[in-house]
């Protein structure tokens, strides 16, 4: 019988492939993991039955989610990752001349799944003599860093359950205290205006709350089936304000090269807002701030909790 991974992006709407076999199955304190294999995707990581990441199609997340940020920063030394145990995000990092990488990243279980199983992914970052991992809670290790950085990547999971308290105002604040100065740039995944629209609303009015600048750059990320949102905030950097020759010039003189998605151009469109998406915007300003004290979201995003849909092809 054919398997299908179906996934929703919302109550009334998601999407499903198709899995040939699965290859590798482990269970942390934390999660179930599996590695399956599939014509659309090729090698797929599942983490508790829900895509995580995919061998085709991941730079269109990973290089978006670092490039824009690091090359609008001037002199990037030292950055901190959040979640992204799969390493895709670390191996994009480290394409730059940065003396540190830090990964806090609670389970340290499937740092070491995906670098046995997985390693296309992250293509040896885990062996770079940059790179440092912390295993625990990406939040506590904030509060209790007296390290600085110049980024804070974070890619995270839906903000539902526990991980919703890395989506307040008062953990970004405390985010944008590890800064070194105020060049420093925070990133994070916004989710998707057109499935969760108003936990993007959200998400844009919170971190409005903390920083000056908050450009949100908007890319189709296949492995997601939708259009997703990825924002760079700081308080003394513009992402939008840097012109394409200055990218070009500082791609080249860290000598960064084939990338899939960003260059100096897309860096500029993945900024274009269609007016839809500026109508959100607009309005993020009347949905409630996410805080410790009130850490909800408006969207039902936790709706894969509930088990398989029975997916079956049907004639006549």
């Amino acid at each position: 019988m054919q398997r299908f991974v179906t996934e929703r992006l919302n109550p009334d709407f998601g999407y499903f492939y198709t899995v040939d076999r699965s290859l590798h199955q482990g269970k942390t304190q934390w999660q179930h993991m599996e590695i399956v294999e599939t014509r659309e995707f090729g090698r797929v990581l599942l983490l508790d039955g829900v895509t995580q990441v995919t061998q085709k199609y991941e730079f269109l997340y990973h290089e978006p989610m670092v490039h824009p940020a690091l090359v609008s920063h001037p002199d990037p030394q030292d950055v901190l990752i959040i979640g992204a145990g799969d390493g895709g995000i670390l191996r994009e990092v480290l394409k730059h001349p940065v003396k540190k990488a830090v990964m806090a990243e609670l389970d340290g279980g499937v740092v070491d799944f995906c670098a046995r199983l997985m390693p296309e992914i992250n293509q040896g970052a885990f062996v770079d003599p940059r790179y440092r991992l912390e295993v625990g809670d990406g939040r506590k290790f904030v509060e209790g860093t007296a390290e600085k950085f110049d980024a804070v990547i974070m890619d995270m999971t839906d903000p539902f359950g526990p991980s919703v308290m890395l989506y307040t105002r008062e953990f970004f604040q405390k985010v944008k205290a590890t800064f070194r100065d105020e060049r420093g740039m925070f990133v994070m995944h916004t989710e998707s205006p057109i499935t969760r629209p108003n936990t993007f609303k959200q998400c844009l009015r919170t971190l409005g709350e903390v920083f000056r600048y908050r450009r949100t750059f908007y890319v189709y990320i296949q492995m997601y089936a939708t259009l997703w949102s990825i924002t760079v905030c700081s308080d003394g950097t513009d992402a939008a304000a840097i012109p394409p020759a200055e990218i070009e010039k500082r791609l080249k003189a860290r000598a960064i090269a084939a990338l899939r998605t960003y260059t100096p151009a897309t860096h500029h469109s993945m900024l274009a807002e269609p007016p839809f998406i500026g109508d959100l915007v607009r309005a993020s300003a009347e949905v409630p701030v996410i805080t410790d004290s009130n850490p909800k979201v408006l969207d039902d995003i936790d709706i894969n909790r509930d088990g398989k849909l029975d997916l079956r092809e049907v004639t006549g």
